[in-house]
């Protein structure tokens, strides 16, 4: 049996998750949307990464357990979820003025 959150993350893996899911959101048209469920969850942080371990038989066929493990874990803490939503606004502001400038 596998276990959750056996090694901590690490700064910057948590930089690099959080560069990843920021660049998919702002890539699909989704920063408002993003930005708006993240902020109205921010007080469920702890609450949905155990819902994710609980869940995690189901979603770990879908998404593999190493990737439900590192996620989990990475949304467990509130300070991530703002950093998230940080990131988000800066590569949205990012493409505006690229767009502003083409």
């Amino acid at each position: 049996m596998r276990e959750f959150w056996k090694e901590p993350l690490s700064e910057a893996r948590k930089q690099e998750l959080i560069d990843a899911l920021a660049h998919q959101v702002v890539q699909r048209g989704l920063s408002a949307p993003a930005v708006l469920f993240l902020e109205l969850h921010k007080p469920f942080a702890f609450i949905g990464s155990q819902a994710g371990v609980v869940f995690a038989p189901f979603l770990a066929p879908l998404l593999g357990f190493e990737r439900v493990d590192t996620y989990t874990q990475l949304l467990g803490e509130r300070e991530n979820w703002d950093r998230l939503i940080e990131r988000i606004e800066e590569l949205n502001e990012e493409r505006k003025m690229q767009a502003t400038q083409e």
